[in-house]
């Protein structure tokens, strides 16, 4: 599945994970409350996010369906990073956000990703 979800698409998809079917008004108010969006942006925000086939539109009231995860956006966005940033090598990620010094790990944190490469390994 291929889907670029622009940052104001994940606005509306964040709503549809967390709250589940939602109508296009409803989401209008959460987006006004959050950002002050207008109902007419959210609107159109929402018919982008349907041709794309994330969202389905269900009536009466123009109820919002999610076609798509979070863990599928997630894929998806990560997977166009890898493949633009870093030559489709998902290593130099790890390798760049590991080594980029702008975080210091826990020795928590460091037995956590230790523990997720060696059940990598073991799949």
């Amino acid at each position: 599945m291929k889907m670029r979800l622009a940052d104001s698409d994940l606005k509306i998809m964040e709503i549809l994970w967390r709250e589940g079917p939602t109508t296009a008004k409803k989401i209008g108010e959460i987006l006004f409350e959050q950002t002050g969006w207008r109902k007419t942006t959210a609107y159109t925000v929402i018919k982008y996010c349907i041709n794309k086939g994330a969202i389905r539109r269900e009536e009466p009231f123009f109820v919002c369906h999610p076609l798509i995860t979070k863990e599928q956006a997630q894929e998806m966005a990560t997977t166009k990073l890898i493949n633009t940033l870093y030559e489709g090598a998902p290593e130099q990620l790890v390798a760049f956000v590991l080594g980029s010094g702008s975080k210091k790990y826990s020795p928590e944190e460091i037995g956590k990703l230790r523990e997720l490469v060696d059940n990598l390994a073991q799949e």
